[in-house]
């Protein structure tokens, strides 16, 4: 930091703040060693401002509230873990005397396969689908309501502590792009103008150059010129081009690992060896989903600086229109980029189909792939668990440890290669300035807030698949604010100083999330698990009001004979045994109406819509309840800025009392010197001018 503008005495105190504050950051701040200790918060604010304050003080209370969320997901998991042996439909599909014969997953190269070959993935499907896990999104919905009003409460003591209160953001100023942009279009009308020879009636003819004497001198045009819809036409029509065209983009890549899934299942199928042929759902689940996370990664690093791009080119005004434009953009590029392939294996996968004998293909010789036997909610939770464990490892602790590293080697090995008399004089000890002059500039705080609302998603959007996912976050987040703080301390350029009094457009999605959590977990309980079938199966169908039966209850009939040609698996079935099983609700081959879907199929519908109606409602109902019932103003803050504000009031009073005191008195004082002239008045007509002289000394004296 360079001093040399102050005078001695100031140069040393400052400079010895800073160095003070900022080795008491290193030491109890920006050390992994310290992460069970609370942030200094105020010291923060001190050294880098108000605005990375709220950051970090927004991050410690979502870790903070990330700690009972991990605990009834870790609870929730053991129930599972505790139940799975008495969980009836698994142990029915684990039980090989039911030799339930299946239909082929593929055509021709897969063959019939038994049930009870599915026994591990329905065991661990029942850790994540079982009756807790509809208790946990109803707690989630409420805890992330409940972690919106607990910020908004910190926040206000924060605003209180930082004398924030009544702070009011100025107007900010036009960006230098916005002004040149203005001052283009400005000086391009007038020249339109001059070709035409309809000069403008104030414009001299060298006008012009005056206006831009006048811009460079500081005067600004924006107060005359503004861009207009029309000026932003093409800014707008690229802006929506390229972001229909990288969602687009993202859909593309999310059906081509479809196809990858659809085709490597049908290779492995085909595979001599019998290892292969048992473990295909695993080995394509979990290499579809490394695809997806690495698709996934790099996508994100090129979506953040194509969303920088087009805001740019849309010219905003302000620095805080910028922001805002930014965020939205790249916001809403990275939630597409990173949930698709979740909402594909939550809502899409299995849906579509078909039937044996009629199945559903893509380009007709692929075809669409089924859920396992468990349902699909086992696959969510891989998918889910490996994509959030992925990015926060790769992409958001290694990333932001590796780049700056290498950025540092790199800037190194370029000095190194200089000439030996510069690289001696570089080695040479330098001012602080020079020194932080060399670390990585300030990027904003854009990038640390989105990896923490897209982790934010992960734990409320799906929470009903995978309830571990707060204590991964948790455990992220502890290791993450220690790295940021290291980051800020260390790695970059002391940002500059900036005023704010929350944490902006930030809320909002936040908000945004919370309420589309409870939309999409309701979908997930309703039509991902199976949750629903079962009450369906144990109140309507059950003759012994138990689980007995399910399994069986939700396999339909297929005779082989119907399957189309070219079709039916190389191997024939068992001797005596024409039939076998998939998952649907259809009519059995020697009804009327053969495989016609059946009533069980609408009265599992029907229970669904009315669960997803009943959750939805029903949980913002709570949401909102916890919102009206927490004041986002704490009792303490508020009775003390009454009294604040009965203070000032006070003291108004007394400072207009003390005018009012001095205005009587002063007027007292007028009265008195008219009494003492009224006094002198003349009494007989020979004292006429004394009496008049003495009037108007008096007056004089007034």
């Amino acid at each position: 930091y360079d001093c040399s503008l102050l005078s001695d005495i100031n140069r040393l105190f400052l400079c010895h703040t800073l160095c003070t504050s900022e080795s008491l950051l290193c030491e109890e701040w920006a050390s992994y060693g310290v992460f069970y200790k609370y942030q200094p918060i105020d010291l923060v604010r001190k050294y880098f401002g108000e605005k990375i304050g709220l950051y970090f003080a927004w991050l410690g209370v979502y870790t903070q509230m990330l700690i009972p969320a991990s605990i009834v997901g870790i609870i929730v998991f053991l129930y599972g873990c505790a139940t799975v042996d008495e969980n009836i439909p698994s142990m029915e599909m684990c039980d090989q005397r039911n030799n339930i014969t299946m239909c082929p997953l593929c055509d021709r190269t897969c063959n019939y396969w038994k049930l009870s070959s599915a026994c591990a993935t329905a065991r661990a499907s029942h850790l994540f689908d079982n009756p807790a896990t509809v208790f946990f999104s109803v707690f989630m919905a409420l805890w992330a309501a409940t972690f919106m009003e607990h910020w908004k409460r910190k926040q206000m003591r924060l605003n209180y502590r930082w004398d924030l209160t009544g702070f009011e953001e100025e107007e900010d100023h036009p960006r230098a792009e916005y002004e040149a942009k203005v001052l283009e279009k400005s000086l391009r009308k007038e020249y339109r103008n001059k070709e035409k020879g309809q000069q403008l009636p104030e414009e001299a003819a060298n006008k012009w150059q005056q206006r831009v004497k006048r811009v460079m001198a500081g005067v600004k045009l924006t107060e005359k010129e503004k861009l207009t819809w029309k000026d932003r036409f093409p800014a707008y029509l690229t802006n929506f081009v390229s972001i229909i065209f990288m969602i687009g983009l993202t859909f593309a890549i999310v059906f081509g690992v479809i196809i990858y899934r659809i085709s490597t299942a049908a290779a492995l199928a085909i595979s001599s060896s019998p290892s292969g042929r048992s473990n295909i759902r695993v080995t394509v689940t979990a290499t579809a989903v490394i695809i997806n996370l690495v698709v996934i990664i790099i996508l994100d690093e090129l979506y953040g600086c194509i969303a920088r791009w087009l805001t740019q080119i849309e010219v905003p005004k302000t620095d805080k229109s910028f922001e805002e434009r930014l965020i939205f953009k790249a916001f809403l590029l990275k939630f597409v980029n990173a949930y698709t392939p979740i909402f594909y294996v939550a809502f899409f996968k299995g849906r579509f189909v078909g039937r044996p004998g009629q199945y559903v293909y893509i380009f007709h010789s692929f075809r669409m792939e089924e859920c396992a036997p468990g349902g699909c909610l086992m696959e969510l939770c891989i998918q889910l668990s490996i994509i959030m464990l992925g990015k926060q490892l790769i992409q958001n602790n290694l990333f932001e440890i590796g780049i700056p590293k290498m950025k540092k080697l790199i800037r190194y090995l370029k000095l190194k290669r200089r000439r030996p008399v510069d690289h001696e004089e570089y080695m040479k000890k330098k001012q602080r300035y020079e020194i932080d002059y060399n670390l990585e500039p300030f990027a904003g705080l854009t990038p640390e807030y989105m990896e923490m609302i897209i982790q934010f998603g992960f734990v409320t959007l799906f929470v009903a698949s995978f309830p571990l996912a707060p204590l991964f976050a948790l455990l992220n987040n502890i290791i993450e604010i220690r790295l940021d703080a290291k980051k800020f301390v260390t790695e970059l350029r002391r940002p500059v100083a900036v005023r704010a009094k929350d944490i902006g457009i930030w809320y909002n999605i936040l908000r945004a999330v919370g309420k589309l959590a409870v939309i999409i977990n309701a979908f997930v309980i309703s039509f991902t698990s199976d949750f629903i079938p079962r009450l369906v199966y144990l109140y309507m169908y059950s003759e012994s009001g138990t689980m007995h039966g399910f399994v069986n209850h939700t396999l339909s009939y297929f005779n082989v004979s119907d399957f189309q040609e070219g079709t039916a698996p190389k191997e024939p079935m068992e001797l005596g045994n024409q039939i076998c099983r998939y998952k649907d609700y259809r009519e059995p081959p020697w009804s009327e109406n053969k495989y016609e879907i059946a009533k069980d199929f609408w009265a599992v519908l029907a229970a669904r819509l009315a669960f997803v109606i009943v959750f939805q409602n029903l949980v913002m109902f709570m949401s909102d309840f916890v919102d009206w019932i927490i004041p986002d103003i704490p009792k303490d803050i508020s009775q003390q800025i009454h009294k604040e504000k009965v203070l000032m009031v006070e003291v108004f009073m007394k400072e207009e009392q003390g005018k009012l005191h001095l205005l009587e008195t002063w007027r007292d004082k007028d009265k008195r010197k008219g009494e003492n002239c009224n006094s002198h008045s003349p009494r007989s007509s020979m004292s006429h001018r004394g009496s008049v002289s003495s009037c108007h000394s008096c007056h004089v004296d007034v």
